[in-house]
């Protein structure tokens, strides 16, 4: 793990594979573990350089101040292009999960020249907050028990650990996964306060970022191949989310994890890194995305 500078932010970042291979860029969902190693080692394996880096306010990136985020969505969908653009590895094929998958749409979007792929996993095609009417939103149930747990110690690294492990066990991951991934996330985090471990480990910055203006009336207009990857027992983006994505991106493939919930599991990491590569022999040629308006 390493960092790397562009012009608006220090990303933190983490290669795998062969440096001269077709780059696979990975957006954290927010940090860069949210991508899981089987999975980043299995796409090296297939020959290519697979680069996974954290968002801003969390893991080695920039910290400036998560409550009060001086950045937009669409300033992370500019680190993105730039990151694709210093690693070399333009046209890239570029995933995001989670919240990484909303940088991801507007990257592809806004910055066509940048990516030849698409991934996105677990996400959605609107800001947080209230979806549009026709989505599902987070299931109720969940989201009261998840968000009913008293908030954690900040500074204990164990507490914090079995903090993510109760929520995984709510959202129906893998409670010892979680625990152990959380665990290299509190390593990483730089310090203890709340907000800042609170980035790392929930995200929760997205509550307060500036997602407008609104990108999915845009979905139509990506032309580069597009794969969706979806847990089908997803309860905080449930799976309707990911169908959305799919028919608005034309020719986007769906690609249903049954026994999968909010996380990519290592067990469907051959599945997801096989769809994946099959889509990356389709990039052949330069990429072309209507710009807007046209």
């Amino acid at each position: 793990m390493t960092t790397l500078d562009t012009d608006e932010a220090t990303l933190g970042i983490e290669s795998f594979g062969d440096h001269d291979a077709p780059l696979v860029l990975l957006a954290g969902g927010p940090t860069m573990l949210s991508w899981p190693d089987s999975l980043c080692e299995r796409l090296a394996a297939g020959g290519h350089r697979v680069v996974r880096y954290d968002l801003r306010d969390s893991g080695e990136s920039t910290t400036t101040d998560p409550l009060a985020p001086a950045y937009t969505l669409r300033d992370l969908a500019a680190d993105a292009a730039a990151l694709a653009h210093a690693l070399g590895g333009a046209p890239a094929h570029l995933g995001g999960i989670g919240v990484g998958g909303m940088v991801a749409q507007v990257a592809a979007l806004d910055r066509p020249d940048a990516f030849r792929a698409l991934t996105l996993a677990n996400t959605r095609a609107v800001a947080p907050g209230p979806p549009d009417d026709d989505l599902p939103d987070h299931d109720r149930a969940t989201m009261s028990r998840l968000f009913a747990r008293p908030m954690p110690d900040w500074t204990d690294r164990e507490a914090v650990a079995e903090f993510a492990a109760t929520g995984a066990a709510i959202l129906g991951d893998d409670p010892d996964g979680a625990r152990a991934v959380a665990a290299r996330i509190w390593d990483r985090t730089p310090g203890t306060a709340p907000p800042v471990q609170m980035a790392n480990q929930m995200g929760l910055v997205f509550s307060k970022l500036d997602c407008t203006p609104r990108w999915r009336e845009r979905l139509p207009g990506i032309e580069v191949p597009t794969l969706v990857v979806h847990g089908r027992h997803n309860r905080f983006f449930p799976v309707g989310n990911g169908e959305a994505i799919a028919r608005e991106i034309p020719g986007a493939r769906l690609l249903v994890l049954d026994e999968a919930a909010t996380a990519v599991p290592d067990s469907a990491a051959d599945e997801v890194a096989g769809a994946m590569l099959t889509l990356g022999q389709r990039t052949a040629g330069a990429p072309r995305v209507r710009p807007p308006g046209a």
